[in-house]
């Protein structure tokens, strides 16, 4: 059964998709509405912020009181890789890095329409780098994101594999958008009960990052990718969303492929439920901060 605090941010989901078309939102205002709802949790006083640079990737460092410098979490934002930032997802950042006993490198990536693909994945890669190249090890390193922020955790693997490079030490990914093709059969059957996202949206969308015949390219849809030789991975998604089967495709897949991976399918929840503040996402979070330390013991 849902917690009132969940069934209270459905109702205002609602209302917000109900009152609003985004296709009459200007870029900018969905950029700055976003952010917004990123500013809803309020931020504690042990939470640190340092502005910086990963490998010329705009960032921010993100540290608690808990944080380890043992293990650190590359966090790559969601927002259909034209919106996001670290206003929109410094919240969730801290949560994660309270979470999993992390420092946390929140970067921004270059956005679409401005910057459109392979731009996301580059500068993903160069953080990654930057890393590395400060002397973390890899296997002291996860990376994370939701959305299109955990498609772009799974190019980033998959590029970095790809390169001959060190892989990270596992990846947790929170609703993941791996099919921006929009071939998932939940995209039509989960669209009744989906309190925030709709196919039509979900299918304009990648236009304004790739071309319409690179929307199975894998690394803009990590789904029609090869999946083999990858770290353990954990996979969040709500059962009332349109993109569930970016998620169980994307897992049955890995398994597939032999990687270690886990799935939970979190009942009468949306899109990323986890960046609101709800009882479920705290649990979510707390999930997802035990698998970083089992796979990167402090």
């Amino acid at each position: 059964m849902p917690s009132p605090q969940a069934l209270s941010v459905r109702a205002m989901l609602q209302q917000v998709r109900a009152s609003q078309n985004p296709a009459e939102l200007s870029l900018e205002a969905q950029r700055a509405g976003l952010d917004q709802m990123g500013r809803t949790i309020p931020q504690p006083a042990d939470v640190a912020v340092e502005r910086t640079s990963f490998g010329g990737v705009p960032g921010e460092w993100i540290t608690v009181a808990e944080s380890s410098d043992k293990r650190v979490v590359l966090y790559l934002h969601g927002g259909a890789y034209y919106m996001g930032s670290c206003e929109s997802h410094r919240s969730l950042a801290w949560r994660l890095a309270r979470a999993s006993k992390s420092r946390v490198a929140l970067i921004e990536y270059r956005l679409a329409p401005e910057h459109k693909f392979p731009a996301a994945v580059e500068d993903a890669v160069k953080a990654y780098e930057s890393l590395l190249a400060l002397g973390v090890e890899p296997g002291r390193i996860a990376i994370s994101g939701d959305s299109a922020g955990g498609g772009l955790t799974m190019a980033t693997l998959i590029s970095l594999r790809d390169a001959g490079k060190p892989l990270p030490a596992c990846a947790a990914l929170l609703s993941p958008w791996t099919d921006l093709a929009g071939t998932g059969p939940s995209m039509e059957s989960r669209a009744p009960y989906d309190p925030w996202l709709e196919p039509e949206g979900i299918r304009k969308a990648p236009l304004l990052y790739c071309s319409r015949d690179q929307l199975t390219h894998p690394l803009v849809s990590p789904l029609y990718g090869d999946l083999a030789d990858l770290p353990p991975i954990l996979i969040h998604v709500g059962r009332d969303e349109c993109l569930l089967d970016d998620s169980v495709r994307l897992y049955d897949k890995l398994i597939d492929a032999g990687v270690q991976a886990k799935l939970h399918v979190w009942d009468d929840l949306w899109h990323v439920f986890h960046s609101f503040p709800i009882p479920e996402a705290d649990e979510a979070l707390n999930e997802i901060g035990l698998f970083i330390q089992e796979h990167i013991p402090s």
